[in-house]
């Protein structure tokens, strides 16, 4: 969870924003949910991932991926307890 400040810089500014009556009621149902001290806190840990969104899949990983899932509806995969069983490995061990 993040703080509220980012590293290094502790101004705050207010800002107003309007939100539509359903949105507002789903973010009163979550900020805490997850763990924020307020909603003020949930929001702007919402705008830094706006702000710094992840980088998109490659093709190569997105094809990967989709590969594993026929593969498990396919039944060609097996769970880490039956690799582990058929090898003798202790998972509580290793």
């Amino acid at each position: 969870m993040s703080t509220d400040t980012d590293a290094g810089d502790d101004r705050m500014e207010k800002i107003n924003v309007r939100v539509p009556e359903a949105l507002l009621n789903g973010i009163d149902e979550e900020w805490e949910r997850r763990g924020y001290s307020s909603k003020s806190e949930a929001i702007r840990d919402a705008l830094r991932d706006w702000l710094h969104a992840p980088e998109p899949l490659s093709e190569e990983t997105v094809a990967a991926l989709e590969e594993s899932r026929e593969q498990v509806e396919r039944g060609e995969t097996r769970s880490l307890d039956e690799v582990a069983a058929t090898y003798d490995v202790d998972l509580d061990e290793a």
